[in-house]
């Protein structure tokens, strides 16, 4: 497969999302990075499993600098299983969920990593909560017709693991911020939820 057919038929799969900007600039890395891979007969299933082993790896050395590189991997093996799966041609409806629910579980790892590390556990719920409605809406919003990409919100999934990423590193530099950290991500959690609650509630009516 070329790159083009790869970024048609990722297109394809997105609502006939554009790939322009970082979209752009990811999907070329990744579509380099997955065909060796491919030729590990690694397949899209097993790469978005070994996301959420590392994000478990993340919880469990949450309090050493190892958190930070299992974040990191994490992400990596979740953003290469759609590219895997467009490659290889097997994207299924059984491995999009998947991966959605792996995407779930892994961030109640997060969750329970920056709990483990200090951090007030109301917010912390605070803002998982929201993110979970946001994706759940999503994904009911699928069941309904709404096929659509749609908004792209403050607060997707890799702003998210940004927000992690950067109370680790506070964590790990005894920066007595953290609560203050997730705070900001709880605020454009909430207006990302309102915004994508507006954005569904106009295509259905």
């Amino acid at each position: 497969m070329n790159k083009s057919e790869f970024f048609s038929i990722w297109s394809s799969l997105h609502g006939q999302a554009r790939v322009s900007g970082i979209v752009r600039w990811w999907l070329n890395i990744s579509y380099f990075i997955v065909r060796p891979l491919v030729k590990l007969r690694v397949t899209p299933n097993g790469l978005t499993v070994l996301g959420l082993v590392f994000g478990v790896l993340l919880y469990l050395n949450s309090k050493s600098l190892w958190a930070l590189l299992f974040l990191i991997l994490s992400l990596l093996s979740d953003g290469l299983d759609g590219s895997m799966a467009i490659v290889t041609q097997k994207f299924s409806k059984w491995g999009a969920m998947l991966d959605s629910v792996t995407d779930r579980a892994t961030e109640v790892f997060w969750v329970l990593a920056l709990y483990s590390i200090g951090v007030n556990i109301n917010i912390l719920i605070a803002a998982f909560l929201f993110s979970f409605v946001q994706e759940y809406l999503r994904a009911r919003a699928g069941g309904v017709g709404v096929n659509e990409v749609g908004v792209v919100t403050f607060a997707e999934r890799p702003v998210r693991a940004a927000f992690v990423f950067v109370v680790l590193v506070a964590y790990n530099l005894d920066l007595k911020i953290l609560d203050s950290i997730i705070l900001i991500w709880l605020l454009l959690q909430l207006i990302s939820l309102l915004k994508i609650s507006r954005y569904i509630f106009l295509k259905l009516n």
